[in-house]
């Protein structure tokens, strides 16, 4: 054999393997594709074309056009069709047999070489070449699998065959190949007998690493394999063995080359014991082997198959039938131990590494050991659990998965983390001690061609010159001299100078952990399988999350789709799309769980916090003191035996360390997903970036918005709603346990509070959801001052607070619970002044449209109003035009219910006056600062402007902004109009008010310092709508209420002259209307007020009314 032909083996052994994935990738797909009726090629399934189908497949590889028409007619019509879109399957397959033709002349080639192999002496060669027969075989086998072959290649070649009247040149060997590998195994078995030699040779160096690989568990211990501290004398020297890379190598390629080799050459089972121990070690290991991805290979069943129709193998078949009683009785425990050890020694190395990095670099191989071993054993665990019937279940169910590859994780992170460490290390270790060695084993040979020596010196020289920057020179050179001196003519055979090859074997790895890390770390510990078994990855992440010790172990889950795009091949970039999208979908899938589970436990927690917050309410505190008062009095209270209630508190007192709670259980599992969630900042998934707790803080976000407005506790049946001092302590309890969700995971609760608290103060949140600013407000508006309205309720100027009055029909609810000072500023923390504002328009909108129907009152006593106007000096003719008045009852009614609206705002503005003094002391003050100096010459616009500050927060104002606003959007008529109506309708409210004295409710009652049926929130109404409108309207408000006042008490005085005792029921209560007008005007004074009602009637009146109060409470 010529040398270029011999120095081209190891790049054809790469450059096919590398082919052969791409293959297997290709013909994987097709099978997926042809077993999904949704990506079947439509011509398989389609009613017309089943009975060309059948007939194509029948007769496959024959081919006859010209008998049987009308079964192709079909056919013929869409023949275009059909090679267009059959073509890529049809050309793959032609691609399979081509891979197959070069594989067989390689095969061909390496014999005739006779090419030395030993996996201990050249690895890279004899792996390549182990691996490529297993690819091949597993080609074949998988391409065997594809049900619908026959029919695709079959009408392709008819579709070929009618448009160009010739089939396609590739047909007539494809079809022969097809018909020839219906049994693919059989087949090889024929075909492998020539290269049966040189593969035993490769196969029985084995028995130097699988067996030491294939141990127990127990072997593992006793060895303390993978411990750094075993021997700490030994820990900083370097990890070595003669035979390097088949430490780290994968078990799973172990057993497949060993099972496939001996199928292939079962002759050597028969004539090589330690052939046939091997064999039996590796049956008695697995029940099956993975052919590609989640494609499987049933070991004893295909084996025994095989083997029970050839003559003289009883023998072998029985040891198949030991093996695998051995394999299904044995090999599930043996492997759950395996994972048991490598969980607690992968802990101990990923934790010894965290803490010393440098360890790396001795250490290496240890690491790459550790991954390689677990991976197998998690891929084990994957297959099995798929496709065994007959198994024990704890064997195949593994809880603690999750933390094996949890260890996998940390110590893939800290190769990539310490990387140049490693380098560094290497490159100093090639330079320094792998060159002068292999210099001195070149030096001692005892035959070394001139060739040889130039390249070994070659080798020599770049070791010694190698930099950290520079890197190492590319491997296939030394794959290339493996197989150069692997060829039995070569002058220098590896075979006679096994030092040398051990030594280059050694120097390959050094070399990779300069170069290759990241391949390394791919090579080792990629479980992009997951991708193919989704239904367990997920179960396997559920049982994660179900356990509480494993849930800190559930961030692997979604690092694992990370793996996923290791697995696509450039030979097929169509399922790149698929997969990138499966492994985003997976890891969406993953951290959205995580932050739902962390988002229950924390809403658990919150919700007993709130209910230890309740037990500290005012409220409960009754009991206590009732208890005590009575103990005082030494009164007996109920019977002897009643049991002392538990005081809030109790449950943080613990007997003993083992007490454990319901909220310790809690905080425990929310710590653990913590942990889980905060293990890396973010990971990219197929150019896509997660951050974890990104989604922790979204669904915290959404959480705590609904568990707000679910805590006001609104019922639109029966109209009741929490107390706002009640929600602000729920509130508050929960936050504070939100706060301390910053200890567990890096996230910003602010933001989260300022996102929800913020929505909280608008009418709707972001998702167009009711707040409990619009709760609230609805509530106070359509049910509280709506029983204002109806009479059930009245003001108490004393208490400022609106409370219930005596009536038939009991309110579900107590008014001054909801309206006292404390209620109301609880409220103003929670709307804060956005939602407090909100609340104002709302009772505004409600003014605005007391005074649109006070406004039609007005238009239809127009012609009366304006004489009365002006005659307010004639009293006859004043009691005769008041006559002829309409709706005088609806006017002080209506105006009224405004005051008590006005009266509830004010409340509500005072409370958040207190709350912003609270928060903002230095800003409010500089606002009150600002409005307190507005110069009387100041142009209104800017006034108004000032006031509408004012009033955000929370400050009285001469002219209210919101009420301005509100009514300023009702002008209908011409400016003069509208001015008019608005005089004329304090002219109505002033000769209206003696109407009230014969009220019954209208007596002043000192308690309260108002009146029973809210009359004296006109004070209020009067002093507001009059300058609301005159502002409006450009008027003096000032003159408008001096002629309100000449009006209103000239009509009180009046009443004082009357005889009629129904009439001056209330006189002396309705004269205390106009003290209380003036009170409450800041365009008003005494003087003014002394000048048209003497002072001596008022001060009798609060003589009276006083009398009165403490004669009837008497």
């Amino acid at each position: 054999t010529s040398l270029p032909e011999v120095q081209k083996l190891a790049e054809k052994l790469t450059i096919l393997n590398d082919r052969g994935i791409g293959m297997l990738t290709r013909i994987y797909n097709i099978k997926k594709a042809c077993g999904d009726p949704k990506a079947k090629p439509s011509y398989l399934i389609d009613k017309n074309l089943e009975s060309a189908v059948k007939f194509i497949v029948r007769k496959f590889p024959a081919i006859e056009t010209r008998n049987n028409n009308q079964q192709l007619a079909q056919l013929q019509k869409e023949k275009s069709e059909i090679l267009k879109n059959l073509a890529l399957y049809y050309f793959t397959f032609v691609d399979v047999m081509e891979f197959k033709d070069h594989v067989c002349e390689l095969l061909n080639t390496v014999d005739a070489c006779q090419v030395f192999f030993d996996i201990t002496v050249n690895f890279d060669l004899t792996k390549n070449y182990l691996d490529l027969v297993v690819t091949y075989t597993n080609l074949m086998m998988l391409l065997s699998r594809i049900e619908e072959r026959k029919a695709i290649i079959g009408l392709y070649n008819y579709a070929h065959e009618m448009t160009h009247g010739s089939s396609d040149r590739e047909y007539p060997r494809l079809g022969q190949m097809i018909v020839d590998y219906e049994n693919p195994l059989k087949k090889m078995m024929e075909e492998f007998v020539p290269h049966g030699k040189v593969k035993i040779y490769a196969l029985v160096s084995l028995q130097m690493v699988y067996p030491r690989r294939n141990l127990s568990a127990d072997q593992w211990r006793n060895a303390q394999l993978l411990s750094l501290i075993s021997a700490p004398s030994t820990m900083l020297n370097p990890a070595q063995s003669d035979t390097m890379p088949c430490e780290y190598l994968s078990l799973d390629t172990l057993e497949k080359w060993i099972v496939f080799g001996f199928i292939l050459c079962h002759a050597a089972l028969s004539s090589d014991p330690a052939a046939l121990s091997l064999w039996k070690l590796a049956l008695q290991s697995s029940s099956c082997l993975c052919l590609f991805r989640d494609e499987v290979f049933h070991i004893h069943k295909s084996a025994e198959d095989l083997f029970v129709n050839i003559r003289g193998y009883n023998k072998r078949v029985n040891d198949i039938r030991e093996c695998k009683e051995s394999a299904l009785s044995h090999a599930g425990s043996m492997h759950r131990e395996r994972r048991k050890f490598l969980r607690s020694a992968l802990k101990e190395l990923a934790t010894v590494l965290a803490d010393q990095p440098g360890l790396l670099g001795p250490k290496a191989l240890f690491v790459f050991m550790a991954l390689s071993f677990a991976r197998d054993e998690i891929i084990w665990l994957l297959r099995h659990a798929d496709n065994i019937q007959k198994k024990s279940t704890d064997d195949f169910i593994d809880k603690h998965i999750a933390e094996l590859i949890f260890y996998m994780e940390e110590l893939r992170a800290h190769v990539r983390k310490y990387g140049p460490v490693m380098q560094r290390y290497y490159v100093q270790y090639l330079s320094g001690f792998d060159a002068v060695v292999l210099n001195e084993l070149v030096q001692n040979l005892s035959v070394c061609p001139e060739d040889e020596s130039i390249i070994m010196s070659s080798f020599v020289n770049t070791m010694t010159s190698l930099s950290v920057k520079q890197g190492s020179e590319p491997l296939l050179f030394k794959h290339s001299y493996n197989a150069y001196t692997s060829v039995s003519k070569a002058s220098l055979g590896l075979a006679d100078h096994r030092e040398l090859g051990k030594m280059m074997n050694t120097i390959i790895f050094h070399t990779k952990m300069v170069d290759s890390l990241v391949e390394m770390l791919v090579e080792t510990s990629d479980l992009s399988m997951f991708c193919f078994y989704s239904r367990a990855f997920e179960k396997m992440f559920q049982q994660c999350l179900e356990l509480p010790s494993q849930s800190r172990y559930s961030i692997s889950f979604p690092l694992l789709c990370t793996h996923f795009m290791s697995c696509t091949h450039e030979l097929c970039p169509e399922e790149r799309h698929h997969i990138g999208d499966r492994s985003l979908s997976l890891c969406n899938m993953f951290l959205d769980e995580m932050a739902k589970q962390a988002r229950n436990l924390i809403t658990d927690i919150c919700t007993e916090q709130c209910t230890l917050s309740d037990q500290l309410l005012p409220k409960h505190c009754a009991k206590t003191i009732s208890q005590a008062v009575n103990k005082k009095s030494k009164k007996q209270t109920g019977k002897k035996g009643e049991p002392e209630r538990e005081k809030p508190g109790v449950e943080s007192m613990r007997k003993n360390r083992l007490l454990v709670t319901n909220l310790d259980k809690l905080h425990t599992a929310l710590s653990e997903l913590c942990f889980s969630i905060n293990y890396v900042p973010n990971m990219m998934v197929w150019e896509h970036t997660f951050t974890p707790r990104e989604y922790l803080t979204s669904h915290l976000e959404i959480r705590f918005t609904k568990s707000i407005v679910g805590m006001t506790m609104y019922n639109q049946a029966t109209q009741e709603i929490a107390k706002p001092s009640e929600l602000l302590t729920s509130v508050r309890a929960y936050m504070t346990v939100l706060q301390s969700i910053e200890n567990y995971v890096q996230i910003d609760i602010t933001r989260v509070f300022n996102n929800v608290l913020l929505q909280q103060t608008q009418h709707l949140d972001s998702h167009g959801e009711p707040t409990i600013t619009s709760l609230y407000t609805n509530w106070y508006l359509e049910t509280l001052l709506r029983q204002v309205s109806n009479g059930h309720i009245a003001y108490f100027p004393a208490m400022k607070a609106f409370v219930n009055l005596p009536t038939e029909n009991e309110l579900t609810f107590n008014a001054e619970e909801y309206s006292d000072i404390s209620e109301m500023r609880s409220l103003s923390e929670l709307l804060g002044p956005y939602g407090m504002k909100f609340l104002s328009e709302s009772l505004m909108w409600h003014i605005s449209s007391q005074v649109a129907e006070l406004k039609k009152l007005v238009v239809d006593n127009v012609e009366v109003l304006t004489q009365m106007r002006t005659s307010f000096d004639k009293p006859d003719h004043m009691a005769a035009l008041f006559k002829r008045l309409t709706s005088v009852d609806s006017v002080l009614k209506r105006m009224t219910i405004i005051g008590v609206i006005l009266s509830f705002r004010s409340l509500a503005q005072e409370a958040l006056r207190d709350v912003l003094s609270c928060h903002i002391p230095f800003l409010v003050s500089s606002v009150e600062d600002f409005k307190d100096h507005i110069p009387r010459e100041t142009d209104m616009k800017v006034a108004m402007n000032v006031y509408e500050l004012s009033s955000a927060a929370g400050l009285p104002c001469e002219i209210d902004p919101a009420l301005v606003v509100a009514l300023s959007s009702q002008k209908s008529g011409s400016p003069e109009e509208e001015y008019k109506i608005a005089c004329l309708l304090m002219v109505f409210v002033a000769v209206s008010m003696p109407t009230l004295a014969s009220n019954v409710m209208s007596q002043y009652s000192p308690a309260i310092e108002g009146h029973c049926n809210n009359i004296h929130c006109l004070a209020k109404a009067i002093n507001q709508i009059a300058a609301a409108l005159f502002t409006i309207h450009k008027g003096s408000i000032e003159d408008r209420l001096k002629e309100f006042l000449a009006l209103a008490s000239s009509s009180l005085l009046k009443i004082g002259q009357e005889t009629d005792k129904s009439t001056t029921r209330n006189r002396e209560s309705v004269y205390l209307l106009l003290d209380m007008i003036v009170q409450e005007s800041p365009f008003l004074t005494m003087d003014l007020l002394e000048s048209c009602f003497p002072y001596v009637l008022l001060r009798n009146a609060y003589h009276a009314v006083y009398k009165q109060s403490v004669s009837s409470s008497a």
